[in-house]
Parts: structure tokens; C-alpha cells; sequence
């Protein structure tokens, strides 16, 4: 049966969709952009700082599903400027650092609220 998701410690939805929704052991979360769960404002910085707020939100949606970035199995990064892969690559690096997942990344020409990157994941649920 399928359950939807939602937390708090995350920017909430802004549209008809849901943080995250589990079925068949998995858990698929949509995309985050670095939204501070607070304020709902992207967060200021470069693309180093706004990825590790992604992943800080997709770590919360996670943890509400009884998941973790360790059960992560496939991510799909989507960047405004393939020119700041590199650093996004490295942030992205410390937050899997062992066995990381499978992950498309792709060039995109704009994101919602302007945002510089957006992250959505599928993982194992609980």
C-alpha cells in the first residue's frame, strides 16, 4: 500500500505533490532544492553550500520514512551550470563517502525558485 511522507525538519511541498511516498519497501523522495525548512528561503551561498542543504532536507525526509542516505539507492542530480559539478561533487562525496548509490546527473535550464541544484533519491524504506 502506498503511504505518503512528510516532515517538518524539511521544506514542505510547495504544490501538489508529496515529500516522499513508500511502497513496496522503497521509498521514493521528490525532488529537494536548498530551501531552509525554517524560513522557506533558498539558502545564500555557492553551490557547495546550497548541495549540502539538499542533502541536510533530503536527510530529514529520509529519516521521517525510518530511512537513511546509507539505504540510498539511486539519486538524479539536476545542476543549472554543469561548471559547478566539481564542488557539488565533492559535497555531495562527504555525504556518501562508502557504497554510494547509483546517480544520473544532468544540466538543466532552470530550477524552481532559480535554485543552482535539486536532488531527488529512491532507497530502501525503514
Amino acid at each position: 500500500m502506498k503511504q505518503t511522507i512528510s516532515t517538518d525538519q524539511a521544506p514542505k511541498a510547495i504544490g501538489p505533490y508529496s515529500q516522499a511516498v513508500t511502497h513496496g519497501g522503497l521509498v521514493y523522495l521528490s525532488g529537494q532544492i536548498p530551501l531552509d525548512p525554517a524560513s522557506g528561503t533558498i539558502v545564500e551561498g555557492d553551490i557547495a553550500a546550497q548541495t549540502g542543504r539538499v542533502l541536510e532536507n533530503l536527510k530529514a525526509v529520509l529519516a521521517a520514512a525510518g530511512s537513511s542516505l546509507e539505504n540510498v539507492l539511486k539519486t538524479t542530480v539536476y545542476l543549472k551550470d554543469m561548471g559547478e559539478f566539481a564542488k557539488m561533487n565533492e559535497v555531495y562525496g562527504s555525504y556518501f563517502s562508502s557504497n554510494p548509490p547509483a546517480r544520473s546527473t544532468v544540466e538543466v535550464a532552470r530550477l524552481p525558485r532559480d535554485a543552482r541544484v535539486e536532488i531527488d533519491v529512491v532507497a530502501i524504506a525503514g
